[in-house]
């Protein structure tokens, strides 16, 4: 039951960083070519090695590709903004080991 949980968890974060790509806008530092929701987009390459359980031990070179063109501070601010999201549905803190 607990992995069960934690997978479906992890993939469901896999699914809000999507959601985020799609819809944040954020101030980059250096105007990048793209912009943040464009760059997180392409990180649905990493997906299978994300998911926890997966066979996928390292990701593959669309991914790492993918992961070059981010700008560290849209990666950044994603993440941020994903590490709130259980407070502010009222849900317990995230706690990854």
């Amino acid at each position: 039951m607990a992995v069960a949980k934690f997978l479906y968890s992890s993939a469901a974060l896999v699914l809000v960083i999507t959601a985020l790509a799609a819809q944040t806008m954020t101030v980059r530092a250096q105007a990048p070519a793209q912009d943040c929701p464009t760059q997180l987009t392409g990180l649905n390459s990493c997906a299978p090695f994300v998911v926890p359980g997966s066979p996928d031990t390292a990701p593959n070179a669309a991914c790492c590709s993918a992961l070059t063109t981010i700008d560290h501070g849209c990666l950044c601010n994603t993440l941020r903004v994903a590490s709130r999201m259980p407070a502010a549905c009222n849900l317990p803190a995230l706690t990854c080991g």
